[in-house]
């Protein structure tokens, strides 16, 4: 057999895993991989700064279902990943992270940018592992690729010495991956199914709560199958927008702090809760013992640990989404018991209770005439989009304005850091996502505080032709604490002032980019539609309302029905 070095192989394992682009920056320790990148078809896409080659990758993930894969250097350039890293882990998104590390004999000596990148990052990957011989490096990354994508999903790392990666090895024929201790189980047990189906055809009023676990299981057409058959109101987490067709008269869009009244009203007068990949986020319940305090609990999820751990459920069901909602799907299709008529009939008084709900409180705003707002920017950029782009964001009242008011109807379409809320996300996120699909719109949601965060990956968009769009919603504050110290600190903004930005269209043009602005409501349309038609990278920089709050808000402590609104 020919004897091929360990960077080779490493390639070689890669495009059998069908890696086929890899976000990094290089550095001594690496430089090797690096090296024999160049003579692979792997697009070797480099970044400006690690935490952005691990958001492009997190993004490309999220938006093809696939293992993204960053490389990072040893020492700063493994620890400026640390924080993507963090934010992939609470999102539960496939990655795998290639670090370099210093030689096996000098670990442990302080050597020049070494850090214990497997010690810091083991609370925040889903595993990880430090490569001390050639011999592992093969079956160690293919192990990666296994953990990173079965069971519940999320980022595994990989730190590799220099001269583990410059040793010769025999490639080793694959074989199925069989580890003892990792066996997710998929199948969910067919009595807790039948359990959970009697109890859905007993409910007057049921809700179906739909997280990211539903994306991630690519089961969204079993649970549109299943609140269509049976005619139940589904409700959406932010991870989870998509998942469930946005337009569709059940939806009742997003629940929880910055959720729609209609869903939050609904979820606490319940008589049955239906949770699906979902892990029951302080962000959606509120104050626990007023979360759904008359609802039978039924939670799908893969993961054992999230079965009860914040929410007490009566019946718990350990599967991966799609075999349950197909299990589900079969039993009420094949069951004497079920009449779908007359069950879609026994729920009609609910939804018009639903209905009266969203009449009465919908997701809306105050028109300022030639002030813009937010909202209505949003509302714009679904209407020109016709609903079908794909839509990053940063972190702050971007983000939750972004998820009110654009309207997902597929999966896969919504990428934003949920878990850990990571500002400088969205733009990374956005050319990952633009280079998985380069024929779809792309366009990155932003406030002029967190577009800064990673504004430098503007370079790294313009380098590899990445025509993605930048929203920039400037009110030259920090928007979502500014607005949380209107409410409850007396208007005492402190830190959240941003008297200095830069001017984004003259930096856009810096980049080589587009730069437009709208500082009025009628020039909001004219720029997004210049901007979507334009073949180059567009900052588009809109002005507007600087104290615009982001309504209905569950404040800290309160119950989700104590929301208040516009």
């Amino acid at each position: 057999m020919e004897k091929i070095n360990g960077s080779q192989a490493i390639i070689r394992c890669l495009q059998e895993e069908g890696v086929k682009i890899i976000f990094g920056f290089p550095g001594g320790a690496i430089i090797d991989l690096f090296d024999a990148l160049m003579d692979s078809d792997i697009t070797n896409v480099l970044v400006r700064h690690e935490q952005g080659a691990v958001h492009a990758a997190d993004g490309l993930a999220r938006v093809t279902g696939e293992v993204g894969v960053a490389l990072l250097t040893s020492g700063p350039g493994a620890t400026n990943g640390v924080t993507a890293i963090a934010t992939a882990y609470s999102d539960s998104i496939p990655m795998v992270i290639l670090t370099g590390q210093v030689p096996t004999a000098l670990i442990g000596n302080d050597a020049f940018q070494e850090v214990d990148i497997v010690g810091i990052t083991r609370p925040c990957t889903k595993h990880n592992y430090l490569v001390k011989d050639a011999k592992d490096l093969v079956p160690t990354l293919r192990e990666a690729f296994h953990i990173a994508r079965t069971g519940r999903p999320g980022p595994v790392l990989v730190d590799l010495p220099k001269d583990v990666v410059a040793k010769m090895i025999d490639f080793p024929e694959k074989k199925p991956i069989r580890m003892q201790t990792y066996q997710p189980n998929y199948e969910p047990h067919q009595g807790q199914i039948e359990k959970a189906c009697k109890k859905i055809l007993k409910a007057k009023n049921p809700v179906l709560y739909v997280g990211g676990g539903v994306i991630l299981s690519n089961a969204h057409e079993e649970l549109t199958e299943l609140a269509r058959k049976l005619n139940i109101p589904v409700t959406m987490t932010l991870m989870g927008l998509g998942g469930f067709p946005g337009s569709d008269p059940l939806s009742m869009g997003m629940l929880g702090m910055h959720g729609s009244y209609a869903a939050n009203m609904a979820v606490a007068n319940s008589d049955l809760l239906i949770a699906v990949g979902a892990r029951f986020d302080d962000r959606v319940t509120g104050r626990l013992d007023a979360f759904a305090p008359h609802a039978t609990i039924i939670h799908i999820d893969i993961d054992p640990t999230s079965i009860s751990k914040n929410v007490k459920v009566d019946i718990p069901i350990v599967a991966d989404c799609k075999f349950a909602l197909t299990a589900m799907n079969t039993w009420f299709n094949t069951s004497s018991d079920f009449n779908r008529e007359q069950v879609a009939a026994s729920h009609e008084p609910w939804r018009a209770t639903i209905d009266g709900w969203a009449l009465k409180h919908p997701m809306t705003y105050i028109d300022e005439g030639e002030i813009i707002k937010p909202q209505f920017v949003i509302q714009k950029l679904d209407e020109l989009t016709h609903g079908d782009a794909i839509i990053t964001t940063e972190v702050g009242q971007n983000q939750m304005w972004a998820a009110q008011f654009y309207k997902f109807n597929r999966p896969r379409q919504w990428a934003t850091s949920g878990g850990l809320g990571t500002m400088g996300y969205g733009l990374p996120a956005a050319i990952g996502a633009k280079m998985a699909f380069p024929d779809k719109t792309v366009v990155d949601v932003a406030g002029d505080g967190s577009i800064q965060m990673n504004i430098q990956e503007l370079a790294t968009a313009r380098q590899y032709n990445c025509p993605v769009k930048v929203v920039i919603l400037n009110n030259n504050y920090l928007g979502m604490v500014r607005q949380w110290q209107e409410l409850f600190y007396n208007k005492r903004y402190a830190g959240t002032v941003m008297d200095i930005t830069p001017d984004f269209v003259m930096l856009a043009q810096a980049y080589g980019a587009v730069g437009l602005r709208a500082t009025k409501t009628s020039e909001v349309e004219a720029v997004l539609k210049e901007a979507l038609a334009t073949d180059n990278t567009v900052i588009m920089d809109f002005v507007i309302a600087r104290e615009e709050c982001v309504f209905p808000m569950v404040p800290a402590g309160k119950a989700t029905t104590e929301m208040l609104l516009v």
